[in-house]
C-alpha cells in the first residue's frame, strides 16, 4: 500500500479515538473525576512518547541545535495560536464541566472551539505520517500514545460541549471533521516531505513535538488536575511508564 495512504489511514484511526470518546460522553454519563483521571493518564502517555520517541529521534537524526529550535518554535506557534483562540472562546475547549462558553455567551465560540480542536490534533497526525518515511512501519508507541490520549480528549471536550448546550450535530460534526482532517494531515505530511532530507524531517518532527507538549500543558493537565488534584501526578506517571513499556516491549 502507498505510504501516503497508510499515513492517512493511521491518522484517521488516531483521530477516530476522538469520535469514540465523544460518543461515550454523549450517550453515557461518565463522572467528571473519571474523565479527568483518564486525561491525566493520557497526558503521561503523550509526554513519554515525546521524550523517548519524537524528540530523541529528531536529535539523533538532525542534531541538537535544530531539534531545540524546532521544539521551541513549535511550542511558540501553538501558544500564539492558542492565545488568539482563547480570546474567541476556545480557552476551555477540553474541559468537561461548564467552563466552555455557549454561543449565546460568546458569539463565535463554537467556531473557535472547532478550530482549537483542529489545532490540537494536526501535529499528532503529522508525526504519525513522518514515522512512516523511514521505510519501517508506523511508530507503535507514538500511535498508541496518540490514540490513548485522544480518547479522553474527545470524552472531556464533548462532555463540556453537551453541558453548555451544543447540539449533537455540532459536537459530532466537530469530531468527525477533526478525525478526517487528522487523516488528511498524515497523508499530506508524507506527500510533501517524501524525499526530504532526514534533517528536515527531524526539525519538523521537533516542531510537532513542541506543539504537542504545549497542548498537553495548556489543555490536558488543567482538566486533569482540577478534578483529580493530588492523584493527577500518580495517574500521569502510570501513563508515562505504560507508554515507555510499550516502546521497549
Amino acid at each position: 500500500m502507498n505510504v501516503a495512504v497508510q499515513a492517512g489511514m493511521w491518522g484517521l484511526l488516531a483521530g477516530g479515538a476522538l469520535v469514540v470518546g465523544a460518543l461515550v460522553a454523549w450517550f453515557v454519563h461518565v463522572p467528571q473525576k473519571v474523565i479527568a483521571g483518564i486525561m491525566a493518564f493520557g497526558a503521561g502517555v503523550l509526554i513519554s512518547a515525546l521524550a523517548f520517541d519524537l524528540v530523541d529521534e529528531a536529535e539523533t537524526t538532525g542534531g541538537l541545535v535544530p531539534t531545540i529550535g524546532g521544539f521551541l518554535g513549535g511550542a511558540a506557534v501553538y501558544v500564539a495560536a492558542n492565545v488568539l483562540l482563547a480570546r474567541r472562546g476556545a480557552r476551555h475547549r477540553k474541559r468537561s464541566g461548564e467552563q466552555q462558553p455557549s454561543e449565546d455567551e460568546q458569539e463565535g465560540s463554537g467556531a473557535a472551539i472547532a478550530i482549537g480542536a483542529l489545532l490540537d490534533g494536526i501535529p499528532e497526525s503529522v508525526v504519525l505520517g513522518l514515522s512512516l518515511l523511514g521505510g519501517g512501519g508506523v511508530g507503535v508507541p507514538v500511535l498508541a500514545a496518540i490514540f490513548i490520549s485522544n480518547l479522553p480528549e474527545g470524552l472531556s471536550s464533548a462532555a463540556g460541549m453537551k453541558s453548555n448546550g451544543r447540539s449533537i450535530r455540532y459536537v459530532f460534526g466537530v469530531w468527525v471533521g477533526i478525525a478526517v482532517a487528522s487523516g488528511l494531515a498524515g497523508l499530506l505530511g508524507v506527500l510533501l516531505l517524501d524525499g526530504a532530507a532526514p534533517e528536515t524531517i527531524a526539525v519538523i518532527t521537533a516542531v510537532a513535538a513542541g506543539a504537542i507538549l504545549a497542548m498537553i500543558a495548556d489543555t490536558m493537565i488543567p482538566e486533569a488536575f482540577e478534578r483529580t488534584h493530588l492523584y493527577a501526578g500518580l495517574l500521569a506517571t502510570l501513563g508515562f511508564i505504560t507508554a515507555f513499556t510499550i516502546g521497549r516491549a
